[in-house]
């Protein structure tokens, strides 16, 4: 039986199957191109509300949110407990993700900022 020609079926051959650092069009690396989408936009900036709020919410210490996230999946395993309120337990439940995220919003609001620069 002949082996089939990748030129005829499609598929790509070994060669063009291997990593390599540089891109395909040999002009850089894909590390060097996503780095480049990592620079901050220098004429984007935040507006005053926003600087108002982070600088509101980064006195919040991350306790709270953990605090509040626990406090909420306890409270929903005591409605999960009781027969009637199982809807109840659910809505509650999925308060836990939501305050975690904004936690993590607000540790990177305190680390980075939303307009700082090194």
């Amino acid at each position: 039986m002949e082996q089939p020609n990748t030129k005829t079926t499609g598929l790509p051959s070994e060669k063009s199957q291997q990593w390599s650092p540089t891109s395909s069009d040999g002009k850089g690396t894909a590390m060097g191109k996503a780095s480049d989408l990592l620079k901050m936009n220098e004429d984007h900036k935040e507006g005053a509300t926003t600087k108002t709020i982070e600088n509101q919410t980064s006195k919040i210490p991350s306790e709270v949110f953990l605090s509040l996230a626990l406090g909420s999946m306890v409270l929903s395993a005591i409605f999960a407990a009781s027969a009637k309120r199982k809807d109840m337990a659910n809505f509650v439940g999925l308060w836990a993700p939501s305050i975690l995220m904004l936690g993590l919003y607000n540790k990177i609001v305190k680390t980075h900022g939303s307009d700082r620069q090194s």
